[in-house]
C-alpha cells in the first residue's frame, strides 16, 4: 500500500513517487564578495534530460530516490551521499512536489537514472556562476536605441 503525502499541496502524490535530487555548486554574494555553497535541489525531468545530453551544469551529482525518502512530514531528510555542509534550496518542499509531478507525466524520464542510484558523470562547470541572491539593476543604458525615423509616418 502506498502512503499518501500529508500536505495540502500534494494530495495527488505518494511517498513512493520518483524524484531526482541534485547537489549543485552555487554562489552567494555578500559585502562585495562571492562565497561558494553547495545546494540540494530537485531536478525536473526536462532539465535532467538536458544535463544528460552533456550541457555544462553546476550539478556535481544527481540521486534518484522517492519523495518519502527525503520528506518526513515537514522535516527534510539529508539523502545518502550528500555532504553535511550542503543546504536545501529555498522552497525545497514545494519544488520537490512540482518536480515529482514532472516525472509522473514523463515516465520514460524515470529510466534515465534508475531509482536508488546516483549519477556523477556530468559536464560539471562553474564557469557561469549561479549566484543565488543576484539582483538585476535596470539602467538607461539597457534601453534599445531606435532610429529617429522609427515612429514617424513617412
Amino acid at each position: 500500500m502506498t502512503t499518501t503525502i500529508s500536505h495540502p499541496d500534494a494530495l495527488d502524490l505518494t511517498a513512493d513517487d520518483y524524484i531526482v535530487i541534485g547537489l549543485a555548486t552555487c554562489f552567494y554574494k555578500e559585502d562585495g564578495e562571492v562565497h561558494q555553497i553547495e545546494v540540494i535541489e530537485p531536478i525536473p525531468s526536462a532539465a535532467l534530460e538536458a544535463i544528460l545530453k552533456g550541457i555544462p551544469t553546476s550539478y556535481k551529482l544527481a540521486c534518484a530516490t522517492t519523495l518519502g525518502s527525503i520528506l518526513d512530514g515537514d522535516k527534510l531528510l539529508l539523502p545518502d551521499g550528500f555532504p553535511d555542509s550542503a543546504q536545501f534550496a529555498d522552497e525545497f518542499v514545494q519544488r520537490a512536489f512540482s518536480v515529482a509531478r514532472t516525472y509522473k507525466r514523463s515516465e520514460s524520464a524515470q529510466t534515465l537514472i534508475p531509482a536508488g542510484t546516483t549519477k556523477t558523470d556530468f559536464n560539471y562547470s562553474t564557469e557561469r556562476k549561479r549566484v543565488l541572491n543576484a539582483a538585476r539593476v535596470v539602467t538607461k543604458d539597457d534601453n534599445v536605441k531606435q532610429h529617429s525615423h522609427t515612429h514617424k509616418v513617412l
